[in-house]
């Protein structure tokens, strides 16, 4: 399917979902090792095509000085290679500085040029949490403070005990215990702010699976890579 024919099917379901579905818990009791969750069997046409150049991972998923909390070395040598950063060959026609997130693919894709983009892994919404359409980043924060939604406390109610008092109520403060990490990416639509963010996560051995409440998480070290390169105003195109 080509990209102009695929963006006409996307859902508007950025408006239409409720934004309560979002929250980007990090508090799960574990998942499957990296990658685990995907279906191989389900044929479909993949965004990429081969790998164009690899960094070498022994520095880039390293610990990360000078940060106002400790970034810890990711231990990339337990994941699966398809979730691991890398350029690829983009089959994609989006504009170059766009962001497109596949989620059956569990990748995100940031385009660097016509046939070129880098390709991350992560996290995607859960069954019932998943979400597609068209957003802008809209707001960016270093080291955010977490505020669940009322509705996701009520689903979850031993979130309660993880729950201070912050500058935007009852959360969790920024740092090495907030569910969206390093750094969040906030997803606004033509009706406000959808409740969803691309962000960090507390917990890397998730990244490939559906874990969250329909928010999309990387690495911290990933998502301050994108963080650097996804100024405020950028396109983000999440298919169904």
């Amino acid at each position: 399917m080509s990209t102009i024919s695929r963006r006409s099917l996307l859902s508007l379901s950025l408006a239409a979902t409720s934004v309560s579905l979002a929250g980007c818990s990090g508090f799960s009791t574990g998942g499957p090792l990296f990658g685990g969750l995907l279906d191989a069997s389900s044929p479909r046409r993949s965004l990429s095509g081969s790998t164009i150049s690899k960094p070498n991972y022994s520095v880039v998923y390293a610990s990360y000085p000078g940060e106002p909390a400790p970034v810890k070395e990711f231990n990339y040598a337990q994941a699966d290679p398809a979730y691991l950063r890398q350029q690829v060959e983009y089959l994609g026609t989006e504009e170059p500085g766009t962001v497109v997130v596949d989620p059956a693919s569990r990748q995100l894709y940031f385009v660097e040029a016509l046939g070129r983009a880098t390709r991350y892994g992560v996290g995607v919404g859960r069954e019932g949490f998943g979400w597609s359409g068209t957003a802008k980043i809209n707001m960016r924060r270093s080291w955010p403070d977490w505020v669940p939604p009322k509705e996701m406390v009520a689903r979850d109610p031993e979130i309660r005990s993880q729950l201070v008092a912050t500058s935007r109520g009852r959360g969790v403060p920024g740092g090495p215990t907030s569910p969206l990490g390093a750094r969040a990416m906030y997803l606004f639509a033509a009706s406000g702010d959808t409740g969803y963010r691309i962000h960090g996560t507390t917990e890397p051995q998730t990244i490939g699976t559906n874990v969250s409440s329909g928010c999309i998480r990387m690495v911290n070290q990933d998502v301050i890579h994108l963080y650097q390169r996804a100024p405020e105003g950028t396109q983000v195109i999440v298919l169904s």
